[in-house]
């Protein structure tokens, strides 16, 4: 996901100076509008980030603008609702992780990368922001709605009894294992109601697609 873009269409030169093309409309949620360029920079921005290769092609570009629409909808209730948002010192601590972990601390070799997908630091550390953004928002709206009960970490341990014996060999029993069963659990229903509620949400929203601009 990235933020959103409010700025007037602009015109984009090609080879010729005789030839444009105009940044089109591709997507309509609400009142507001979704651009070709909003799902270029998702494209570059999320294969960045899952280190894959750039596809741009019709059937990337709806998925896409898919993620965008989820987007936009997540957008208006956080500002509705007035919820917490990430802080910039988060998104540049998880943009340093990055850094060391894929990179080796190096800016160079981050930056050639990121200029290979068309992307620059801060585009990355604003997509980072928007997403931990969004994580805070789903962690404050749907956990207090979750119950986890004894008879449920019960059934998980007995369910998994196999796999846990295997990922924590020297401490799987119920009681050593029950935090961990629990945040699991709690996860997990915390994104079902999450998920149930930004489908209702896409229901009950005017959402217009420009196929001939996905193409």
């Amino acid at each position: 996901m990235l933020p959103w873009i409010t700025a007037a269409l602009s015109l984009l030169a090609f080879d010729s100076p005789a030839t444009v093309v105009l940044d089109r409309i591709a997507v309509v949620v609400g009142r507001r509008v979704i651009k070709t360029s909003d799902i270029d920079r998702d494209l570059r921005l999320t294969a960045f980030l899952n280190r894959e290769p750039l596809v741009m092609n019709a059937v990337s570009k709806k998925k896409a603008a898919d993620r965008l629409v989820d987007q936009q909808i997540i957008r208006e209730e956080i500002a509705t609702g007035e919820y917490a948002r990430a802080s910039d010192g988060d998104a540049a601590a998880l943009l340093n992780k990055i850094r060391s972990d894929r990179f080796a601390g190096s800016d160079p070799r981050m930056r050639a990368e990121l200029s290979r997908y068309g992307l620059t630091e801060p585009e990355i550390q604003g997509e980072l922001l928007w997403q931990l953004t969004v994580l805070k928002f789903i962690d404050e709206r749907f956990l207090p709605g979750v119950l986890i009960s004894d008879t449920d970490i019960q059934k998980y341990y007995d369910e998994h009894l196999a796999e846990l014996k295997r990922q924590y060999p020297r401490y799987y029993t119920l009681t050593a294992l029950e935090p961990k069963i629990r945040q699991l659990l709690e996860g997990q229903q915390t994104n079902q109601q999450f998920e149930t509620w930004l489908d209702e949400a896409r229901k009950q929203t005017s959402i217009k697609f420009h196929e001939e601009a996905l193409k």
